[in-house]
């Protein structure tokens, strides 16, 4: 396994919180989705806390100098969420970077050379879908410490899966299940996101 591997769980109360609303099953699907939501804003936000490409300057205030830290604009932000689930963590991921450049249809061509890229996906699970998305990011010359990998629940077999394949990969998530059942879902898990969120799209309760 790759020992580059790095896995980070927030210890936060909002991240808890608002995991548990995913793991409920009475869960309704509008609450759903905001939970999913604020993962994606509170994932983000703390994703960024080491990554975001900043700088410090001299600035004058009303009563002389100070040194201030300024985020730096030269290097782009891709946001990649994978659809349709990794939408709902990147409406509340937006709010912590509004400037980010969207990519709601796969993996562009073109990617510049020093650009960092947000993937958004709902959970991880066997990591097989996950792995085939950063493939195809490494073809086009994207290495793993160029990605923040934000999402809402992950398991060990897929981390295993992640880890051996990837290299300098960070994955910022709410909980690591350990085991799959016989159908591939996570245990306790947070049911299926594309069906609970289906049924709010759907207009049911």
């Amino acid at each position: 396994m790759a020992i580059s591997l790095r896995v980070v769980v927030p210890p936060h109360p909002l991240i808890g919180h608002w995991l548990t609303m995913l793991r409920h099953r009475e869960t309704p699907p509008a609450l759903y989705a905001t939970a999913m939501q604020e993962l994606g804003r509170w994932l983000t936000y703390e994703s960024l806390r080491d990554w975001l490409p900043h700088r410090r300057e001299p600035i004058p205030t009303a009563h002389g100098e100070t040194e201030g830290l300024v985020v730096e604009s030269r290097a782009p932000l891709l946001a990649l969420p994978v659809m349709p689930g990794g939408l709902e963590l990147w409406q509340g991921g937006r709010q912590v970077l509004p400037e980010a450049s969207l990519c709601l249809y796969g993996v562009p061509d073109g990617i510049e050379t020093n650009a960092g890229l947000v993937v958004f996906i709902d959970q991880i699970t066997d990591g097989n879908e996950t792995l085939r998305l950063l493939r195809e990011l490494q073809q086009k010359g994207v290495s793993g410490n160029r990605i923040r990998l934000i999402t809402a629940l992950c398991t060990s077999p897929g981390l295993k899966t992640l880890g051996e394949a990837i290299a300098d990969l960070t994955i910022y998530t709410t909980c690591i299940d350990e085991d799959l059942d016989e159908s591939g879902q996570a245990v306790p898990g947070i049911g299926d996101p594309l069906q609970r969120l289906n049924l709010r799209l759907n207009g049911r309760v």
